[in-house]
């Protein structure tokens, strides 16, 4: 009796130990097996989800086999259920045991967005609405009502955020990008303001920021900001007009279709500054950090006038002289070839 209960527990005994040779070889089996994927991919992790309800999708996928077991896995390995959202980058190389390490790691696949300097709000929010994966949440708002949700309301859009490129992932909102940038271009302004030269003709930093957004339109080639910088504010302090055509072609709106006639040069707006004197009331483009510079520290100088020279580049004159002469040499006889700003960038 003693002996066939003896055999009965080495029986249990092998049977258990198969059995968990068995489970430790499939549950290797399990966390070795390739992704069954064809081609780079992405996981996407909303908020709230676990590492099972994940799992879970990608074997109902036919991603992979075992969730139910991987999700045990998890909790064994790491003793957190939480996972952080986004996306994660998948390719047919990786394991299921490389998948759960990249969950852990909270790695999430990163887009990049470049807002250009010198175009206006409503091409960044051209961009907005094109940009990949992101939450553009404004998109039904005007822009005071974009504004107002912001945390601005009153303030006008043009020239508050800072051009950069700008990293997200999935499920930011196009809001949360804005605020950044509007904070970024703020801490620019008050920086820049706090080391700007004396004697300049403005009385808060906005019409800074406004002088800053019309060298912006100006020019591209960086020597030449202060210098164009430099005139204007010489325009200003002599109680000239700044006839600047950005401010005409601002103003103009959607009329502008790529030229500007004389009657637009007279055509009164807010923004016309043939027409009214000192500063338009708003910037008319989104200036970068350099243009902001230039604005609050110009080039000592003489220079009252400037003219395209086609290059892309500009040929500066003291004199009116001086300057029709310019105008008679790089305006009335142009190439073919003829640029007022410098060539696109690749």
């Amino acid at each position: 009796m003693k002996r066939k209960a003896l055999k009965n527990l080495i029986a249990a005994v092998v049977l258990l130990v198969v059995m968990a040779v068995a489970a430790l070889l499939a549950g290797r089996w399990l966390l070795q097996q390739p992704l069954q994927v064809t081609a780079a991919g992405s996981v996407l992790v909303r908020a709230g989800d676990s590492p099972t309800r994940v799992l879970h999708n990608l074997e109902q996928q036919g991603t992979l086999h075992g969730a139910r077991w991987l999700g045990l896995f998890w909790r064994w390995r790491w003793q957190d259920p939480r996972l952080h959202q986004g996306e994660y980058a998948i390719t047919p190389e990786m394991t299921a045991y490389e998948l759960l390490a990249h969950l852990r790691s909270g790695e999430v696949i990163q887009y990049r967005l470049t807002l250009v300097e010198g175009r206006t709000f409503a091409q960044w929010r051209e961009s907005l609405s094109q940009a990949e994966k992101l939450d553009n949440d404004l998109a039904e708002f005007s822009d005071a009502e974009v504004m107002e949700q912001l945390g601005f309301a009153g303030q006008h859009p043009e020239g508050r955020f800072a051009p950069d490129t700008y990293t997200y992932t999935y499920g930011i909102k196009a809001s949360e990008l804005l605020r950044q940038a509007y904070q970024a271009q703020a801490k620019t302004l008050e920086s820049a303001w706090a080391e700007r030269a004396t004697g300049l003709p403005y009385k808060e930093p906005y019409q800074a920021l406004i002088m800053a957004s019309i060298i912006e339109r100006e020019t591209g080639v960086a020597d030449e900001r202060e210098e164009i910088a430099g005139v204007f504010v010489r325009r200003l302090q002599k109680g000239m007009l700044l006839q600047t055509d950005p401010t005409v072609i601002y103003g103009m709106g959607e009329r502008y279709q790529g030229r500007i006639t004389r009657a637009d040069l007279r055509r009164p707006t807010p923004y016309n500054t043939y027409v009214i004197s000192g500063l338009p009331p708003t910037p008319i483009a989104m200036p970068g950090r350099a243009a902001i510079v230039a604005a609050l520290n110009p080039a000592a100088g003489k220079s009252l006038y400037f003219v395209a020279k086609g290059d892309g580049s500009h040929q500066f004159s003291n004199t009116l002289a001086e300057h029709n002469r310019a105008v008679r040499q790089f305006q009335l006889k142009r190439r073919a070839d003829y640029r007022s700003s410098p060539a696109p960038r690749n």
